[in-house]
């Protein structure tokens, strides 16, 4: 029985990255002598363990063959005769398959320190293309590594276009989609996971409502020649720069959806596309199931983005609509994260990074202004049931119609 360290931890390692998860790879062993040691059985598909004082995951050496369709169409065989190479050999990816003894001693045969040194993410052997979910594996690697010069080796992208038109990829559960987008979204450049997905073929398979945005034009003025996916792209790229909330990410990603359903003898004028978008939105968040405060934050950025650019140009009782519309009385910490969002929409354009948005400080000072009309004053003035409410809303508008002559930007 031997014991490595395997995969990221020996990656990153390397690379002199932070390394967070530290997986190990038992040689060897069997479930049997797994158990007697300590350890406590955690996989179903496979052997894996948790270790009794660290609790860091051990997985016995394996060996598997494709026996269906999709993720799960496999049968493993992780008896203690497999060997370390054929358990390297099954793995994604040459930088993921080297292991690392306990005196540091490096077993690499398939070259992934060479790929490391190449910056190439290169697949193991030709069973790469068996499992559909390394498609986006791969997309989010690209994702995570591109700012270190990473990019996928040319033959490896020709088996991901295989997968993405074999039909494997629509096997993937929705839980597994949204698992490897939700980590590419939190990634440094989640916008070349989407790319890569699109260049390969699967963005049109796993997210058809994003594909649908490519190539399709937008008026040159306001998006200085980049069509509606370049211009998504380069919005995320800038949320991630800013270190923005990975649901602000995803609600950047999708705040144009509605372009994507423009007829096309309307382009590249895209009337209306803030409520276009509502139904592929919609459509797209159940699909992969995501949790309904992203999906509630990524409608608000889709529906209201315009509104918001126009802030400065609002009517007070304009305003008061918004904020009722948003719900941003009871949830101000989203209606603030709704703003970032559309933020990024007016700073994803050709040399606007840095480009002010003085809609964000004013709507967030319009509604630190309104919410100093206390509930609890209009009730000791004697209002009451739906009274309440009609005066609540006749106040803030007094206030809001104040702060519009009297607000003036540093």
């Amino acid at each position: 029985m031997k014991i490595y360290l395997v995969g990221g931890a020996v990656r990153d390692r390397l690379l002199g990255l932070t390394v967070k998860d530290r997986d190990h790879l038992v040689v060897g062993a069997s479930v049997e002598q797994m158990l007697a040691l300590g350890y406590s059985q955690v996989g179903k598909s496979f052997p894996v363990f948790l270790h009794p004082r660290s609790k860091q995951e051990y997985a016995l050496a394996r060996t598997e063959r494709k026996t269906g369709m999709g993720y799960g169409g496999f049968d493993f065989d992780a008896a203690p005769t497999v060997s370390l190479e054929e358990d390297l050999l099954r793995r994604d990816l040459t930088i993921n398959a080297i292991a690392e003894d306990d005196q540091g001693q490096l077993t690499d045969p398939y070259g992934g320190q060479r790929d490391l040194d190449a910056r190439l993410l290169r697949h193991v052997s030709p069973a790469f293309a068996e499992d559909p979910l390394r498609v986006l594996r791969v997309a989010r690697f690209a994702a995570r590594l591109h700012h270190l010069g990473f990019t996928v080796a040319a033959e490896t992208l020709a088996l991901m276009s295989e997968l993405s038109a074999s039909g494997e990829l629509q096997h993937l559960s929705a839980e597994r989609v949204w698992q490897e987008t939700e980590r590419a979204l939190s990634e440094p450049d989640p916008q070349v996971y989407f790319q890569l997905l699109q260049q390969c073929g699967a963005l049109t398979v796993l997210l058809p409502e994003l594909a649908k945005l490519v190539a399709v034009p937008q008026p040159s003025q306001w998006h200085g020649g980049l069509d509606a996916f370049e211009h998504t792209m380069l919005a995320l790229q800038l949320a991630a720069k800013q270190g923005l909330a990975t649901s602000v990410r995803f609600a950047v990603l999708c705040h144009d959806l509605g372009k994507g359903v423009t007829p096309a003898d309307q382009w590249p004028r895209h009337i209306g596309h803030e409520h276009a978008g509502i139904a592929p939105l919609t459509q797209l968040c159940a699909r992969l199931k995501l949790p309904n405060d992203w999906r509630d934050l990524a409608l608000l950025v889709c529906q209201y983005h315009l509104n918001v650019h126009r802030a400065l140009e609002l009517k007070p009782a304009t305003l008061l609509k918004l904020f009722e519309q948003t719900d941003a009385w009871r949830k101000p910490d989203r209606f603030s994260s709704m703003l970032q969002g559309c933020r990024l929409d007016a700073q994803g354009r050709p040399e606007q990074a840095e480009q002010a948005y003085p809609s964000e400080a004013y709507l967030l000072e319009a509604l630190r202004c309104a919410n100093q009309v206390a509930v609890k004053e209009v009730v000791a003035a004697g209002f009451t049931g739906a009274k309440i409410r009609d005066e609540l809303a006749q106040r803030r508008l007094q206030a809001l119609s104040q702060f519009k002559l009297t607000y003036r930007a540093d």
